[in-house]
């Protein structure tokens, strides 16, 4: 960054501007998205004894998947964090190359690893649920992450219109599922 009377010119001034309009972008957008999470929780309900079985059932899964994955993630950002240090060592600390892509140090793999669980969830989400507002909902979020990190390997507008795209993704696909339960509860 320069602090200079030619802000709009320099390109690492743009960037910071565009980083810095993405992030207020996304403080809004994931406040709207936890305001009608929260007003959609309120109206969740479990229509039979059975139905409870399987979400509970489900959510013993999903917490031994991330019982599991605790340490997975520990061991691979040690694994990461170590393999940058190599890296470092051996280009005689001075190689500023390195940190121009600071995410692909850890944030690449663990995303890979978050996308292959979310899909893991959402085929076993199939024995439990046949509901296909809950099984498109689901699947919009692993869409939204997999964008997420498609920004990952992108620079500079790109890589703000992504993130900005997969949280507005995940949000509409939230709002849809949202109108669809709703509607649903309405005809019942």
């Amino acid at each position: 960054m320069e602090l200079s009377a030619n802000w709009f010119k320099l390109d690492s001034d743009l960037q910071i501007t565009y980083d810095l309009a993405t992030a207020l972008i996304l403080f809004f957008l994931i406040q709207q998205f936890y305001k009608n999470i929260e007003k959609q929780a309120l109206k969740e309900t479990v229509s039979s004894p059975e139905d409870q079985i399987k979400v509970d059932q489900f959510i013993k899964l999903k917490k031994s998947i991330a019982t599991i994955l605790i340490p997975t993630v520990i061991i691979l950002a040690l694994y990461s964090f170590t393999n940058w240090i190599i890296i470092l060592q051996e280009n005689n600390w001075n190689n500023v190359a390195t940190f121009k892509n600071i995410n692909n140090i850890f944030f690449e793999d663990f995303f890979i690893l978050l996308i292959i669980i979310d899909v893991i969830l959402l085929l076993f989400s199939f024995f439990y649920s046949d509901s296909f507002h809950k099984i498109i909902r689901n699947s919009g979020f692993i869409i939204s992450t997999i964008l997420i990190k498609l920004s990952f390997s992108t620079e500079g507008l790109i890589n703000n219109a992504l993130i900005i795209a997969a949280v507005v993704f995940g949000f509409l696909i939230m709002l849809t599922h949202n109108s669809y339960k709703s509607a649903k509860v309405k005809n019942n």
